[in-house]
């Protein structure tokens, strides 16, 4: 069955069509009052909270105000969150998940701090009065020192519309999807009140009726009666969250992955790869790229030249090789892990599966120096290639005269591994307005993604990785307890992030935590997870219905997928696998 909508057409930009009134004054004295009732509500939760810890007040009363607080963060989240983003995500709205801080070089384990926790904590059958009655506390501290910080900042227009447009991304990356209300699902209340301060702070700076009954009917459509699994998050993104994230358009300067130049969140150049490697824009070229593309394909770059970057990904198989686990330069021993797809891959600000490697060019590294892969160094990789005419001739062309060297040789790879770029699926072009069509269960296996199956909290859109909005710099991992065989209950021995030789990582939480990989084109890159052990999607998806190895009885050393069954019926697994499909990205694949 096929569905048609509406194309939505692309409105003016916020700097060249909408004119702004001279004075900002009005919007710089609403934001205060929402940072200053943020305030007041923090100073009441942890008396709340402290009454409840001695059994004075009722656990709804508890749960009413934490509603009130994080309501009220809600209005200014968008300005705070862009000032002081890591603040934020340290101690006022960060996961609710341990986490690693070095202290020298070592890895010191912190318990995570602020409004995520609380509403965990406060929503469970069992709450920790002690803990709560703390981590009130500490909210209230620090949102204080962060709040004296705010209330001297000097702002203007252009960062108010990137903070907006930054909060779009928010709304329906982490917000709508539970991400950011992981005991309550309060999540559509939340999305409307942060539209609501947006809304009241826009008509204060803005001449634009269209901006601003663009947000009123977003914030009606968020109110309706309809519950978190029910709720239409397609039709809002296509209706209300592109649009609007078109509206503030303006172009501003940022070093984050996010490009500002981006018209839709399901656009092309949504994200900026050069982010993300040591290549800069201006350095790279078609010359270049052919360059690269030469040497991914060139097995004389092994020590035995039999083996290329293209043995174990393999254009035809979506740059992956369809094994379990990828064959070595040494026989009938294969390397530890499966091999992921390299189509997006430039995007993560850490590689491989245990997230060793800091860069596209340090990932490069690790294959050369590998005794089970090129085993081989760059010293003879250089002589190889300056022995070689056709070879120097190329990089004559890219570099000039000289001798061909390594960051020149890592360079020209980084230029055709990072054109490896994959966002023109079926569903990318549905969601763009490119395609008027498309399968009426591929909408129902989004919504059930970014809602219900919870897949959206650790596969982040727009890339379905574990790369986290909306300022896409950090990669995430997790521990999920996968098994040696799906079929079996023993748990894959490999420890993942915890063996990956970074002191400053060796820490118990990271005993078999994995990098989040992309779920794009997933349907063409079977068999999945690291151990390459789950042959099919149906597989996979069993495996996070019944809640990873905790789900199944086993215990994990901090499992960080609830152990919870997600009581998806076959339907629904069917439209999960539908929408999958549609991530398939085919035109990149000719190579």
């Amino acid at each position: 069955m096929k569905i048609v909508l509406p194309i939505l057409l692309l409105v003016v930009t916020c700097m060249a069509q909408l004119s702004f009134y001279p004075s900002f004054s009005k919007a710089e004295e609403l934001a205060a009052t929402y940072a200053n009732d943020f305030r007041k509500t923090t100073i009441e939760l942890e008396e709340i909270a402290s009454a409840y810890k001695f059994n004075q007040v009722s656990q709804d009363t508890l749960r009413a105000m934490l509603v009130r607080t994080r309501n009220a963060y809600k209005k200014i989240e968008f300005l705070l969150a862009y000032y002081y983003p890591e603040y934020v995500d340290e101690h006022i709205n960060g996961a609710p998940v341990l986490h690693i801080k070095r202290n020298d070089s070592r890895a010191v384990v912190i318990e995570p701090q602020g409004l995520q926790v609380l509403d965990e904590l406060i929503n469970s059958s069992s709450p920790d009065k002690i803990k709560i009655a703390t981590l009130a506390q500490q909210l209230k501290t620090n949102y204080g020192v962060l709040l004296t910080g705010f209330s001297t900042r000097k702002f203007n227009t252009q960062e108010w519309c990137s903070a907006i447009r930054l909060q779009l991304v928010r709304i329906f990356s982490l917000g709508l999807t539970g991400f950011d209300t992981p005991g309550s699902l309060n999540a559509m209340e939340e999305a409307a009140r942060s539209l609501s301060g947006i809304r009241e702070i826009t008509v204060t700076f803005l001449q634009e009726d269209e901006t601003v009954q663009l947000l009123d009917s977003a914030i009606t459509y968020l109110q309706q009666p309809v519950s978190f699994n029910d709720f239409d998050r397609f039709v809002f993104l296509q209706k209300y969250i592109n649009p609007l994230y078109t509206h503030y358009y303006v172009y501003a300067d940022n070093n984050t992955g996010w490009n500002s130049a981006s018209k839709n969140i399901f656009s092309e150049d949504f994200l900026n790869p050069y982010y993300y490697t040591e290549l800069r824009k201006e350095e790279d070229n078609k010359t270049l790229r052919s360059l690269g593309r030469k040497l991914f394909y060139d097995p004389m770059l092994s020590s035995n030249n039999k083996l290329s970057c293209a043995s174990c990904h393999n254009p035809r198989m979506a740059f992956t090789d369809g094994q379990d686990k990828s064959a070595s330069i040494v026989k009938d021993h294969p390397v530890l892990r499966n091999a992921p797809t390299l189509l997006n891959a430039v995007y993560a600000d850490r590689y491989f599966y245990d997230l060793r490697a800091f860069s596209l060019e340090q990932q490069a590294e690790h294959v050369i120096f590998n005794q089970q892969e090129f085993n081989t160094a760059y010293e003879e990789i250089l002589k190889k290639l300056s022995d070689n005419p056709q070879y120097k001739q190329q990089f004559k062309e890219c570099f000039g005269r000289g001798a061909i060297t390594r960051n020149q040789f890592s360079k020209a790879l980084s230029s055709y591994v990072l054109s490896l770029r994959s966002f023109n699926s079926t569903f990318d072009k549905y969601v763009r307005g490119e395609s008027d069509t498309t399968d009426i269960t591929v909408i129902k296996g989004f919504n059930l993604f970014m809602g219900k199956a919870n897949c959206g909290t650790c596969h982040f859109a727009p890339t379905f990785s574990g790369l986290v909005p909306p300022l896409y710099i950090e990669s995430e991992s997790e521990t999920l307890g996968v098994l040696q065989d799906p079929d079996h209950s023993t748990v894959d021995t490999d420890n993942g992030r915890l063996d990956n030789q970074l002191y400053s990582e060796m820490a118990w939480i990271n005993e078999k935590s994995f990098k989040t990989t992309t779920v794009r084109n997933a349907a063409l890159t079977a068999p999945y997870f690291h151990n390459g052990a789950y042959k099919t999607l149906e597989q996979v998806i069993d495996f996070y219905d019944h809640g990873g190895a905790g789900g199944k009885g086993i215990h994990i050393k901090n499992q960080t997928l609830s152990t919870d069954s997600l009581h998806l019926s076959a339907t629904e697994k069917h439209a999960l696998i539908a929408f999958i499909g549609a991530l398939s990205d085919t035109s990149i694949l000719v190579q």
